[in-house]
């Protein structure tokens, strides 16, 4: 039985997270971290790890960049797992990641959906194939709520198709202000926001007389907390280490 904490508990994800482990056998809450300590449930919750009454197997993460430090330093002191799935980290944050997980074993992706990492291998494989031919261009679609842009994902697809294409492409996110021609060597990021979306990604390939387009959206948050579950059940006992669901789907 995996032990799991819930940082951001009190969330829509934390939320989401806790009812579906509800109705699991193989993992259960033993506590919630997050800043609005109200209680919903039969685990506790506390405004900092460091609160908490009993050492998890892993941490979920669905909270706020901002609470990364403590985070880690929580992890790395009890060797505990975590399962990153909050997104908009910067650089430097990211760096702090992957340094952690050369002690702990760590769970980061920018997106926790299957079928989102299916549409990533989808676009490597259309990328081997067009790459050099056709312009490609990413649109993503979020709720009115979400404040980073773009979209983890999308940077998530667009490194991915880059490294395919042997980094040659740059980014351009803010089109408006190019009074120019598209440079072919570009990879081009349009975030809309609005209403409730869950989440849009579309990865448009564009050529002569012909545009292919790989789409994915979810539905509800479900998806995302069913991935992060499986990701928690799935690192405990692991090595130190990067995880992602790469590794997730193979095993």
């Amino acid at each position: 039985m995996t032990k799991i904490v819930i940082c951001g508990a009190n969330g829509k994800m934390g939320h989401t997270v806790a009812s579906c482990i509800d109705g699991r056998d193989d993992c259960t809450v033993i506590g919630g971290v997050d800043s609005y300590t109200a209680k919903y449930a039969d685990f506790p919750i506390v405004a900092t790890p460091a609160e908490l009454p009993e050492v998890p197997d892993v941490i979920i993460d669905f909270s706020n960049p901002s609470t990364l430090d403590e985070l880690l330093e929580y992890a790395l002191v009890n060797n505990v797992a975590l399962v990153l799935a909050t997104t908009g980290y910067d650089d430097a944050q990211i760096q702090k990641i992957q340094s952690a997980s050369q002690q702990i074993p760590v769970f980061f992706t920018f997106n926790m959906s299957l079928g989102i990492n299916l549409l990533v291998e989808l676009a490597k494989k259309a990328a081997t194939v067009l790459g050099g031919q056709f312009d490609i261009e990413i649109v993503e679609k979020h709720h009115n709520q979400k404040i980073d842009a773009p979209s983890g994902t999308a940077i998530m697809i667009a490194n991915a198709i880059n490294d395919t294409l042997n980094n040659e492409y740059h980014y351009v996110y803010d089109r408006h202000a190019r009074r120019m021609k598209r440079d072919s060597k570009e990879i081009g990021m349009h975030s809309i926001r609005g209403g409730t979306i869950v989440g849009e990604h579309d990865v448009i390939f564009a050529g002569q007389d012909e545009v292919i387009t790989l789409s994915h959206s979810a539905a509800s948050k479900t998806v995302f907390a069913v991935g992060a579950v499986n990701a928690a059940v799935y690192l405990c006992g692991k090595p130190a280490g990067m995880y992602d669901m790469k590794q997730l789907v193979q095993e």
